[in-house]
């Protein structure tokens, strides 16, 4: 089992930036990717952001956020980053980070996310 805990949400002015902390502990390991993924208000799905691996860092991203946000890892403290900038009200969304093993089709690790509000 693998258990994430995001943290660094929060109350921001839209142009300002926040960043976003994965924290993971329990069965973690080279083998995974994690993504960042956020649910707006009176939305059911949840909108895939950014991924990376955690042995070679290698990153994807949703073209909506490619230009603002930028993912990163730091593999002796076990967290992933995702660093907003020039935040907009429309990325206003619980925040989730997950984990999956490479290879795998789902993604079977969930934390239980941050808010971010970006007020206009």
């Amino acid at each position: 089992q693998v258990q994430l805990v995001e943290s660094g949400g929060g109350l921001v002015q839209a142009g300002g930036s926040l960043r976003l902390s994965c924290t993971a502990s329990g069965r973690t390991g080279m083998s995974y990717r994690v993504g960042w993924f956020r649910q707006a208000p009176g939305k059911e799905d949840r909108e895939f952001i950014a991924s990376i691996t955690w042995m070679l860092g290698s990153t994807t991203y949703a073209d909506s956020v490619k230009a603002r946000f930028s993912i990163s890892r730091d593999n002796a403290k076990n967290t992933v980053y995702l660093q907003m900038n020039s935040l907009k009200p429309e990325d206003t969304a619980v925040y989730y980070c997950a984990a999956r093993e490479l290879g795998a089709t789902s993604w079977a690790y969930w934390g239980q996310g941050t808010q971010v509000t970006v007020s206009s």
